[in-house]
């Protein structure tokens, strides 16, 4: 009787051992299908940290990434969650430190103390992840490449703290792997549409977006501005002080332009010294308070090239979507080119709206 209830009882465990290898499987093959969809990395890492959150059932969870294909250093998401971490703070750690070889090199996850006492001659650079509470530290692996590190966070209590069994290590490493190529992929396609000089967005990928934007608009019946920007006698300084200061001035007026417009907004090189921006969900007059704040910040720059002050100035053309009157992305480019030609005729060095006369 009893030898008959024992078998019972292990053909039950087993059974259920089963299905919950099964359901983990397809749930895998759902998080694959999620993630292999989206190119946009801060969309990719919010279902990265909730699908994980979710199968290890934990309180928090944080990804290191390269914000850049050559960053120095993989650096905590802005969108981490559930970390309660003082945000002045930057979470880095440098691509030459030994957690990154090691992490790449065993594809293993392990515990925060865990990693203290392997690289004990490198510990000191592992006090980044003591805010974090991490429960396990997962490396995020495509092509033997390391492309991030997972933080999870303290667990929900199913009495027994912090500890994952064998099977659930196995399950994170899978779920890291295909997070991993989803990175890899949103990588290579921002790699793609960004202009290495000034890590501004392409012009063919600013049109995309702006037509899907404008379709948008349209639909909502919301307003979208585009700003262009021309660099104010930019040949003299290629003639004066060599290409090398051209490209000095690009970077500057490139950096300006982007740490000056919003996360919802686009910056784009379009050409040579002509940069184009989208400011979506924004009318005529905050369009043009935007381009005139930073129009007013490159000139009050004060650069230096090679001991030389040099003197910078931007002129700046404005155009807005008008639902009731809809134009095509291409046109209102046009718009916004015809009234930086007038800011260029009437002294440079200023901002102009589009009149449509």
């Amino acid at each position: 009787m009893d030898i008959e209830y024992l078998r019972k009882k292990t053909n039950a465990i087993n059974t259920a051992s089963y299905e919950k290898q099964i359901y983990d499987l397809k749930q895998l093959l759902e998080i694959s299908k999620s993630l292999s969809t989206e190119l946009n990395i801060h969309t990719i890492i919010d279902s990265i940290l909730y699908i994980c959150m979710c199968q290890m059932r934990t309180l928090s969870a944080g990804l290191f990434i390269q914000k850049d294909f050559d960053a120095p250093a993989f650096t905590l998401a802005s969108n981490y969650n559930g970390m309660e971490i003082d945000e002045s703070i930057d979470y880095s750690i440098p691509v030459s430190h030994p957690l990154l070889n090691l992490l790449e090199r065993t594809n293993m996850t392990y515990s925060y103390e865990e990693l203290k006492g392997i690289l004990k001659e490198a510990a000191d650079g592992l006090e980044v992840f003591e805010p974090l509470k991490p429960s396990l530290i997962v490396p995020l692996i495509a092509k033997r490449h390391i492309n991030g590190i997972l933080v999870l966070g303290e667990r929900i209590d199913l009495g027994e703290g912090n500890i994952y069994s064998s099977y659930e290590k196995e399950q994170i490493l899978n779920i890291a792997s295909l997070a991993a190529i989803a990175i890899n992929n949103a990588q290579l396609m921002d790699m793609a549409t960004t202009d290495m000089m000034t890590k501004l967005k392409t012009k063919h990928y600013f049109f995309t977006i702006l037509t899907d934007k404008i379709e948008t608009s349209a639909k909502q019946e919301i307003p979208l501005s585009v700003l262009m920007f021309d660099i104010d006698f930019f040949k003299k300084f290629n003639d004066t002080y060599g290409h090398d200061c051209g490209d000095y001035v690009l970077k500057t007026v490139a950096d300006t332009i982007k740490n000056g417009i919003r996360a919802q907004d686009l910056a784009s090189r379009y050409g040579g010294e002509e940069f184009t921006v989208m400011l979506y969900n924004t009318d005529k007059d905050t369009a043009f308070k935007i381009a005139e704040r930073i129009r007013k910040k490159i000139e009050g720059l004060k650069l230096k090239y090679n001991g030389n002050k040099v003197s910078l100035t931007i002129s700046i053309g404005l155009s807005t979507f008008n639902s009731r009157e809809p134009v095509s992305a291409k046109q209102l480019v046009v718009e916004a080119d015809t009234a930086l030609y007038e800011s260029k005729r009437t002294g440079r060095n200023k901002t102009s709206c589009f009149s449509g006369s």
